[in-house]
This record gives structure tokens, C-alpha cells and sequence, in this order.
């Protein structure tokens, strides 16, 4: 029963968070689209890790927007304490999830790899 009441909470974490930060936050360098992909929380709620995954094309854009969310965290907490009716709002840790990017290098990998007729790699 507490497995399933944590992952609900993960769930509806991930859900307010991402709102929060699409439309709440007012930072002129959250310029790129980002997702939410997972949240963590711990058993006593103190702490969750939070995994951002930020689509760009340019490391720059990506790593600045990924530093407007870490710096939106406190305001995020506040946000989530008004909306959420639970009595401890854990503190976020953001963390950058790349899990996309290195999916997406070992497929191009995969899809570079040939066969012969007889089932050789060449």
C-alpha cells in the first residue's frame, strides 16, 4: 500500500512541477522545451530528485535553461505548498537526464550496422 500511495505522489509531483514551470515561473531563459521525466521523493517526503530532460540542439540554450529551472526551485517548493494539500513539500533537487540523447546515439549506432544476405556484418 505505500509503494503505490509513493508513486502516486511521484506522479503527481512531476505533473505539478512541469505546470509550475511552464506557467508560473517568469524567467526570460527557460527558451527551450524541457520535460519533466521523473520524480523521486524520499519515504519521509524531505527531499525529491527531480530528472529534467531539456530539448535543444544548442548546448548553450540548453545548459542555461537547464540553470533557469535549478534556480527556480525555491519558488517552485512555495508554488507546490499552495496547491498541493500534503504536509511536507519536498525540497527539489533538479537533475539533468541525458537518457534520451544516449538512446538516440545507440540507435543511430544500431542503424548503421549492415548485413550480408548470409546474416555477416560487414
Amino acid at each position: 500500500m505505500k509503494e503505490k500511495r509513493e508513486k502516486r505522489l511521484n506522479s503527481e509531483f512531476r505533473k505539478e512541477i512541469y505546470e509550475i514551470l511552464k506557467y508560473k515561473v517568469k524567467s526570460p531563459y527557460l527558451t527551450e522545451m524541457f520535460g519533466i521525466t521523473e520524480v523521486v521523493a524520499t519515504n519521509d517526503l524531505k527531499y525529491a530528485k527531480v530528472y529534467v530532460s531539456v530539448f535543444s540542439t544548442n548546448a548553450e540554450k540548453k545548459a542555461r535553461t537547464f540553470a533557469a529551472i535549478c534556480d527556480s526551485a525555491k519558488f517552485v517548493r512555495s508554488e507546490m505548498s499552495k496547491t498541493m494539500h500534503i504536509r511536507t513539500v519536498p525540497e527539489l533537487n533538479f537533475i539533468l537526464d541525458n537518457s534520451e540523447e544516449y538512446g538516440q546515439k545507440i540507435e543511430n549506432i544500431l542503424n548503421t550496422i549492415t548485413y550480408s544476405d548470409d546474416g555477416e556484418e560487414k
